[in-house]
């Protein structure tokens, strides 16, 4: 939106969804960025898809499902339904156009580099052969032609999955006024969509063919008497998002269950077309699907996510890739790995990926082994499909260890996977919760209880990020071990009042602030504090990094924070929609995204407190669903010498100029310019002696 169309709210607030589009822009331009290795910028290519079909399927269905309710009301950034649904269309458009572009040059340099994906018309004899024996033994067999006519209704078209729409005569002579024939083919998901050719054994060639190449020439064999005449790429993406009746469900997990059953056949939201797609084809998809304003023709592949493992695939070529990441083990634990003992005397922070999440896992396993631990209990939001931690929690529990584990069924995209590890640490004799009705149990805790002499002793972990040993390679994220007696304590309350009847309330907790009974009311007051502080001439300042800004609250608590003197500098990777740089409005406040190789996903939330700093990790974002329908925890990080690594952290991402993005006041992403030198601030993060203990303060 032109500043010369800021009036109302739209002059305070960015949207949501069209702030989203833009963290999306931020991706590709990572894929577009000649700095990076190719094979990586391919990977953010992928990304780029898999981010873009979320969105489609929760954000964008829940648009489409407020119009068809005929509602109206504009949201708080001033954007009706349909205004809002208009945009976002065009700009997503105009995206798509963007990421194909970019498809067409990576595969033009890839092939420079003797990497390429060849059409069958290219291959060789050699190649032809082998392929042809590959298609007859391993793809036709799994293979199912669905024709539709008159006895034979539409199939059921899954969500995300590439079909072939093929229209055929048959061989016989058909008269110029009959309707051509119609059948749809499912792309295998259960085979590899990149197939590697055959090559001299001497060749620095690796050439791949996509598995729908293979199906389309060979398509005739699945229609004898029938002759293609044209044969076209389309895929669905519908509804996502899952509506359970938590109240009236009497087994949560069935429920679920049945729920993720129905995403098969959610409303359509999305139809993407292959380019030249035969007319008949489109025409009876738009009528079975009943799309007319949510069509892509796609100039390439459908879904580019099958970039996301060329790299795995390509062998060799490591200037092709970012060099591998060694994460370094916690020195605390490699001087003495007895972890209560190290725990006894001082707070451990540890920051993945650069260090390893191996020592969460070393010390679950420590946990379960140890014959002096009584109990252990935590949170489960998403974890690997080969966790170690279930594995470790089970033999615990097996050894007569009281283990509660709080599964989070409802973290959308991984219920299935969950459901599987719920099940599984039943059998093994865990305690295991699916959390509070209404409410995604999204704090990530883990509390070990132990019995030294006559006194129990609690040994609490809480992290910024899921206990995913996978996703903590690829996540920034940041964990605190402490034996802090008041968070010890309240982790304690804490899991008593998710398993029980406990109460909630703000003034039942010496340490920790939760969602949804008091965070966000603590965060206004924190905020609302620093304003004080300025007006009183005393030291203010907020530094606030997370991955999302958009309840409507905290921004106007922000802007009378800048309004009142207060400098506001935060660090948002994704959707925030606070308008930085308006005069009199929030001239005090910097917005800037990193986006790079690792994906930012720390919370640290810093308050200058008139010079008596304090500072938080928090698993929330300042989102509305993080503060008012999800369990969220916000811890304080007391220990100086802990604080101070986080503040190394925070400045270490103040300082980017290289991949961080400043947000300007029309909502738009702009490099960050300035005369210091070059400063990535994950490749500096690879040094440990920046930002751990030992390193000279950075100011803030």
């Amino acid at each position: 939106m032109p500043d010369s169309e800021l009036t109302g709210n739209g002059a305070r607030y960015l949207n949501r969804d069209l702030s989203w589009v833009e963290f999306n822009r931020r991706v590709l331009q990572e894929a577009k960025d000649t700095s990076n290795p190719l094979l990586e910028r391919a990977k953010f290519l992928s990304i780029v898809s898999s981010n873009l079909d979320e969105f489609m399927s929760v954000r964008v269905a829940g648009i489409q499902d407020q119009l068809r309710a005929g509602y109206a009301k504009k949201d708080f950034s001033g954007y009706s339904p349909a205004g809002l649904y208009k945009r976002l269309i065009s700009r997503i458009s105009s995206m798509v156009a963007d990421q194909y572009r970019t498809f067409k040059e990576l595969s033009r340099l890839l092939a420079k580099e003797n990497i390429s994906f060849l059409k069958y018309e290219d291959l060789n004899i050699t190649q032809r052969k082998s392929m042809e024996t590959y298609y007859h033994d391993i793809i036709f067999p799994v293979l199912t032609p669905m024709a539709v006519d008159q006895s034979r209704p539409f199939p059921l078209v899954h969500t995300g999955f590439v079909y072939l729409a093929v229209v055929l005569e048959p061989e016989t002579q058909r008269s110029e006024e009959e309707e051509p024939f119609f059948a749809i083919v499912q792309i295998p998901s259960n085979l590899s969509r990149i197939i590697s050719l055959p090559h001299h054994s001497n060749s620095k060639k690796q050439p791949f063919i996509l598995i729908e190449e293979l199906i389309r020439h060979n398509i005739h064999t699945l229609f004898s008497g029938y002759r293609p005449l044209a044969v076209h790429e389309f895929r669905l993406t519908r509804n996502a998002d899952l509506a359970l009746d938590e109240e009236g469900a009497e087994d949560l997990l069935e429920e679920i269950e049945k729920e993720l059953r129905k995403r098969r056949w959610g409303a359509p939201v999305r139809l993407e077309i292959q380019k030249g797609i035969h007319p008949y084809a489109l025409e009876l998809l738009t009528e079975e699907f009943e799309i007319h304003d949510s069509i892509f023709e796609i100039d390439g592949p459908l879904d580019l996510g099958f970039l996301g493992k060329l790299s795995s695939a390509v062998k060799g070529y490591p200037k092709l890739r970012n060099k591998q990441l060694e994460p370094v083990y916690p020195a605390e634990f490699v001087e003495n790995d007895d972890y209560f003992e190290v725990l006894k005397s001082k707070d451990v922070l540890v920051y993945h990926p650069y260090e390893s999440f191996d020592a969460v896992t070393d010390f679950i396993i420590e946990a379960a082994e140890d014959p002096k631990v009584m109990a252990i209990k935590m949170t489960l939001y998403r974890v690997s499909g080969n966790s170690p931690l279930i594995s470790a929690l089970a033999g615990a529990a097996e050894s007569g260890k009281q283990v509660t584990v709080v599964v989070e069924l409802k973290a959308r995209f991984d219920e299935e996977r969950n459901i599987a590890w719920a099940r599984k640490l039943e059998k093994s004799g865990c305690h295991v919760v699916y959390g509070l009705v209404g409410l995604k149990t999204h704090a990530k805790i883990l509390l070990v209880v132990r019995q030294e002499g006559r006194d129990l002793k609690r040994y609490v972990h809480v992290g910024t990020g899921n206990y995913n040993d996978i996703t903590a390679k690829l996540y920034t994220d940041i964990g605190l071990f402490t034996t802090d007696p008041a968070i010890g304590e309240d982790a304690s309350e804490l899991f008593n009042f998710i398993t029980g009847y406990s109460s909630s309330t703000a003034d039942r907790w010496q340490a920790f602030t939760l969602a949804p009974s008091g965070m966000k009311d603590r965060l206004l007051s924190l905020i609302s504090r620093e304003a004080e502080h300025a007006r009183a001439g005393r030291p203010a300042k907020i530094i606030a990094k997370m991955n999302s800004l958009s309840n409507q609250e905290m921004i106007d608590e922000l802007y009378d924070a800048s309004a009142a003197g207060v400098n506001i500098e935060l660090i948002v990777r994704g959707v925030c929609c606070l308008r930085p740089g308006v005069e009199g409005l929030s001239e005090r406040i910097t917005v800037r995204s990193i986006v790079d190789r690792f994906l930012e996903h720390s919370r640290i939330y810093y308050f200058e407190n008139g010079g008596s700093p304090e500072i938080w990790l928090s698993s929330a974002d300042w989102m509305t669903r993080n503060l008012t329908r999800r369990v969220e925890l916000m811890c304080p990080v007391k220990r100086k010498e802990t604080s101070e690594t986080l503040v190394e952290i925070l400045s270490l991402s103040l300082s980017d100029n290289v991949k961080a993005k400043k947000l300007v006041s029309n909502g738009k992403y702009e490099p960050i310019a300035n005369e210091l030198p070059p400063c990535r601030s994950q490749h500096t993060a690879l040094n440990i002696n920046v930002w751990k203990k030992g390193s000279s303060p950075i100011p803030i």
